[in-house]
């Protein structure tokens, strides 16, 4: 694996497998009463977030806090980029507290690659635009295969506004490299043009998706349209609209979020069993942990093993209290 994660074309299959494999025996450390590890005491990780959000910072926190390393979080909002400070600017001023990672989020494509450029930290895309966002579909990986097993052979609907969506591209990679048969699906406007060159096979209607194993809701993303894409969202709603009536009894029903209720999902698919979305949201933090350690740590062995061999990976930090 490379020094950075800025893209699942990064990822060979064999490594996102080695990832999944380690979030999940972070999340037998999750259970635990006292969840940190030593893993990254001394090291410093710095979130640089230039757009909102909720779930892939705070899940992105947390995973550093768990492993012990000293978080550094910068929002844009009142930060010196408000001063008009560049992004070049703000990482070499950052490169000078020696961050072991640096995780990026802006609405520019390519500004995680250019990070990654200027500073010998390792660099996590945590979305690039309508690019990539590598981490959200290494963590939909995994809530899908601890829900069925073996990825091998699924089929899987992504439905929505596919066109401005950086969690579609990430995706079609993602399942693709497992072995999925991808399909996207929406209104011809919010199809991009070249997106079967990516392995998929695209669909303007949803005909069909009762033949999906997984379907895989995408939010309408007003705020990267400029102009009219569908004449209202109640048209879109009643053409592209997961309800109870489009939703199979057999299959799994996924959503990035935030979820806009009413829209592309009705209310009683959102609350349904078939429902992935809290195992979406849970699946973030130790994902995100298992790419910080595979990053900074360099994979290896087993949990235990890695603890045994003085890693302390297993084991909860010195400082704090032992469970009982």
């Amino acid at each position: 694996m490379n020094k950075d994660l800025l893209s699942i074309e990064d990822l060979t299959r064999e490594d996102i497998e080695h990832i999944l494999d380690r979030a999940e025996s972070f999340a037998e450390v999750s259970g635990r009463a006292i969840k940190k590890v030593p893993t990254l005491r001394g090291r410093t990780v710095i979130n640089l977030f230039y757009e909102a959000s909720t779930r892939t910072s705070s899940s992105f926190e947390l995973a550093a806090k768990r492993l012990s390393a000293d978080l550094v979080s910068i929002k844009a909002a009142g930060s010196a980029a408000d001063k008009g400070e560049s992004l070049k600017d703000t990482v070499q001023t950052l490169s000078a507290y020696d961050p072991a990672a640096i995780v990026i989020r802006s609405p520019h494509v390519g500004a995680a690659a250019l990070v990654a450029r200027w500073s010998a930290a390792a660099v996590v895309n945590a979305g690039d635009g309508k690019h990539e966002h590598p981490t959200q579909a290494l963590l939909d990986l995994y809530a899908v295969r601890r829900r069925v097993g073996s990825l091998e052979g699924l089929k899987i609907w992504i439905v929505g506004d596919v066109l401005h969506s950086r969690v579609a591209r990430s995706n079609i990679l993602a399942f693709r490299r497992m072995g999925c048969e991808v399909t996207v699906c929406g209104p011809p406007t919010l199809i991009p043009r070249d997106v079967e060159s990516l392995g998929c096979t695209v669909r303007y209607s949803l005909e069909g998706s009762s033949r999906a194993d997984v379907i895989y809701a995408l939010r309408m993303q007003s705020e990267r349209m400029e102009g009219s894409f569908v004449p209202s969202l109640r048209e879109y709603a009643a053409r592209f609209q997961i309800d109870g009536r489009r939703l199979g009894p057999h299959q799994i029903l996924m959503h990035p979020g935030p979820v806009n209720r009413g829209v592309e999902l009705a209310a009683e698919v959102i609350d349904s069993p078939q429902a992935l979305i809290v195992a979406q949201v849970e699946a973030g933090v130790v994902v995100r942990m298992a790419v910080l350690y595979v990053l900074l740590a360099g994979g290896g062995p087993s949990l235990a093993a890695a603890g045994e061999a003085g890693g302390a990976m297993a084991r909860p930090a010195e400082s704090e209290p032992q469970p009982a």
